[in-house]
């Protein structure tokens, strides 16, 4: 029985190959292998798709949301409001610049951020909102706006899983004060290597973001501000040029694949996508209470499932100091514990998704 991979990189690399291949010879040729034209061209391409008026490729996803965090003021003392149920490193970006990650809940339907709950986890030490697009589906972002706006403080989105998401028939890149991009690999705009930007509105933003990331410099040798190296590779700046010709089309490749598993899934708890967002769908994430179960048994049928996340941040060993007991956060627990990731990616094969689909709906019905 043929394996059904969870994602295949290396198709998305041989589709492309001719075209990758002669963007990698060519920054070779070029004789620039730190900045240069290659991510200066990247930027401005990336920030037109985004309807950004900047944007700053830097190391990864990560760097992006910690030197966006500096940028904007937040310090050791402050607090920021930020989804319980997440990857970690959207708490770990606010940890590394000394301030403390405040959860607030999610939505039960969307996954992400409950908006209405963010209020009861406002202190006088609030001093931003980070609110995750999760999976590939935009958050809801008028209320949060309005929210952060009320209180004065900046909204940062995490969209390092939403490249090419819409809200209310808007992309993703410019709603909130800056907006926070990985090209980690398994993205839907993946490099073959780390990689990450901003976008932004806010040209203030924008200069503090390149100042920090370039060792605190505008000038060579001219250190205004303790900063660090956070660079976007040239190598990699130039085969995201190359995939971005063709976001769109895996993305609706993507949407296509999406739209069978939700019409066709049975005896699991399917997505929920909003009226005013049209996700990505970089992970088609289900749940049922026997996930564990579920996953065993897929995988002794040849299909490769993943956990998007099997503990929750706050539970997590790094963040005991927080001492969040055990369920504080009952809703970032049960997705813990219940949500199972489907294969997906634009090369897949329907045939794979096929049964993928007659599996799932079998042993469901046994379950």
């Amino acid at each position: 029985m043929a394996q059904i991979p969870f994602l295949d990189l290396r198709a998305g690399y041989l589709e492309l190959q001719t075209d990758i291949d002669a963007a990698v010879a060519r920054v070779l040729n070029s004789g620039h292998y730190i900045l240069g034209p290659e991510v200066s061209a990247f930027e401005e391409a990336y920030a037109t798709y985004c309807g950004a008026a900047h944007c700053l490729g830097v190391g990864n996803g990560l760097d992006a949301l910690c030197l966006s965090l500096r940028a904007l003021g937040v310090k050791a003392g402050d607090e920021v409001i930020v989804p319980s149920h997440t990857f970690v490193a959207t708490w770990l970006a606010v940890s590394a610049v000394g301030a403390t990650p405040v959860p607030v809940e999610p939505d039960p339907q969307t996954y992400n951020i409950d908006t209405s709950r963010i209020d009861d986890a406002v202190t006088e030490r609030t001093r931003a909102i980070i609110a995750v697009h999760l999976y590939g589906q935009p958050a809801d972002l008028d209320p949060l706006l309005a929210v952060a706006r009320r209180l004065g403080v900046p909204l940062i989105e995490d969209a390092a899983q939403s490249h090419g998401a819409t809200y209310k028939n808007h992309r993703i890149g410019a709603h909130g004060d800056v907006v926070c991009w990985s090209f980690y690999p398994g993205k839907n705009l993946g490099a073959l290597g780390d990689g990450g930007a901003v976008t932004t509105n806010r040209a203030d933003i924008a200069e503090r973001v390149r100042t920090i990331g370039n060792y605190g410099s505008r000038e060579k040798y001219v250190n205004e501000v303790i900063g660090t190296n956070s660079r976007l590779d040239p190598l990699q700046a130039a085969i995201l040029n190359v995939k971005l010709k063709h976001l769109n089309q895996w993305t609706e490749a993507r949407r296509r694949l999406a739209d069978r598993y939700s019409n066709s899934l049975q005896g699991v708890i399917r997505p929920h996508v909003p009226d005013w967002a049209n996700p990505v769908w970089h992970l088609y994430v289900i749940r049922h209470p026997q996930r564990d179960t579920l996953m065993k048994k897929l995988a002794e049928e040849g299909i490769t499932t993943l956990i998007h996340y099997p503990i929750a941040p706050h539970q997590q060993q790094a963040y005991t100091q927080q001492g969040h007991a055990k369920g504080a956060f009952p809703l970032a627990e049960q997705f813990a514990d219940e949500l199972l990731s489907l294969p997906i990616g634009p090369q897949m094969p329907e045939a794979d998704q096929d049964r993928v689909i007659e599996t799932v709906n079998r042993l469901t019905d046994a379950l």
